[in-house]
């Protein structure tokens, strides 16, 4: 990352040396290639490493209690993204991690804080249901009380449990309450998950990662792991929710990324790049793809989408970051040639894959933490001030 615009005391540039050295020991080609193999988005020896030399802490807590500056914060950031690092399972725990401290009764904050920090504890997200889709509320897994009120038994299945193979606790939404309303029939718990009866099976996505359908039978499952009150895990889980949609307010010093899922658009700029280093090349007959006029205004045009949607704040880049990788993908494919449908490291790939890739994980963008319709609803919802969405049918006149 280039920083020459910025100015850094001596202190930063010592810092931003000290990361680039770090990260280049320990995200090496082989936990790259690795990790596109798996599709985890996740090495442990990685996450440990990073964890023991302090930098999860940092980066989780405020600058007054010994976290990064604001600075140091965004060097860290950019130069994780820069060398690829496998990131999403501390994404998630790091947002779980925040409901913990905030709802978790305090033998479970000593259980769980101290472990996140050295990267011993990762956790996921229980969310959606195989028939719920994006609408979390309409939770249909049940949590039912002991006798006692100590435990309680928990029954269900949630779909794209990402990470809960690397994980020791899912963050789940639970049903405590059918006859109430949806928003009024929550409760949360963090489930450890090695207890008796979870079944944690893989799924491969279409983009190549590995996400998860994690099946609950007669879970018994400690009252101290409840976050928050009975009935009350809206209030719970709206800040995760809202930090996962990217409705947060913006840094005044600019120190941060626009929009939230501002790191997966490095696979469009990898891709535009690739790309038009390849219409740059001279062919056996000594033309360049570029010379051509329909290829320099489609590449022009994607490099243009690419800007803008990077350069939209908000919930609104949040929308137009995916449908952009949605958009420009299938052209930048179309100029790449034939040979642009090879994957990464294939052999005669054109642009070692960068936009295949991108036309495969372009779909997924617009479905990881709720889809761009539940999106541009929300805009319309809430920003707009356009009412909420009837999907009722029209009404039949009477004649």
């Amino acid at each position: 990352m280039d920083f020459a615009r910025v100015e850094l005391d001596e202190g930063d540039q010592a810092f931003l040396a000290e990361v680039r050295a770090f990260l280049a020991d320990h995200v090496t080609d082989e936990v790259r290639r690795r990790d596109r193999e798996t599709g985890d988005n996740f090495d442990e020896g990685v996450h440990l490493a990073i964890g023991g030399a302090g930098y999860l802490e940092k980066e989780w807590k405020p600058l007054a209690e010994g976290g990064f500056t604001r600075v140091r914060r965004r060097i860290w950031e950019l130069e994780k993204r820069r060398v690829h690092t496998p990131w999403v399972t501390w994404g998630t725990t790091a947002m779980v991690a925040r409901a913990v401290a905030a709802f978790g009764k305090p033998e479970l904050v000593d259980e769980v804080m101290p472990k996140v920090f050295t990267g011993e504890v990762r956790m996921c997200l229980g969310y959606t249901e195989p028939e719920g889709g994006s609408d979390v509320a309409t939770c249909k897994t049940r949590a039912v009380p002991e006798a006692d009120g100590s435990s309680w038994i928990i029954n269900g299945a949630k779909m794209f449990t990402t990470g809960a193979h690397n994980c020791q606790y899912v963050f789940l939404i639970t049903n405590t309450d059918p006859g109430a309303r949806k928003h009024k029939s929550l409760t949360m718990f963090l489930v450890p998950l090695n207890l008796p009866g979870i079944e944690i099976r893989g799924i491969r996505t279409v983009d190549g990662d590995r996400t998860n359908i994690v099946y609950y039978s007669d879970v018994r499952v400690d009252d101290k792991y409840r976050l928050g009150e009975v009935n009350g895990g809206w209030t719970v889980l709206r800040g995760p929710l809202d930090a996962e949609h990217g409705a947060v307010a913006a840094a005044p010093d600019g120190l941060q990324d626009v929009a939230i899922m501002q790191h997966q658009t490095g696979f469009m700029s990898a891709a535009v790049d690739a790309v038009a280093a390849k219409a740059g090349q001279r062919g056996p007959d000594d033309s360049r793809g570029i010379d051509d006029g329909s290829v320099a205004y489609r590449l022009g045009r994607s490099a243009a989408r690419l800007e803008a949607a990077l350069s939209t704040p908000g919930i609104f880049g949040r929308v137009a970051q995916a449908q952009t990788m949605r958009d420009i993908g299938p052209d930048l494919m179309d100029i790449a040639g034939p040979a642009s449908a090879l994957p990464i490291e294939a052999e005669g790939a054109a642009d070692n894959g960068t936009s295949e890739y991108l036309y495969r994980f372009a779909p997924l963008a617009g479905i990881y933490g709720g889809t761009l319709e539940v999106f541009r609803n929300m805009i319309a919802q809430h920003v707009l001030g356009l009412g909420k969405a009837s999907y009722a049918p029209p009404a039949q006149k009477v004649s």
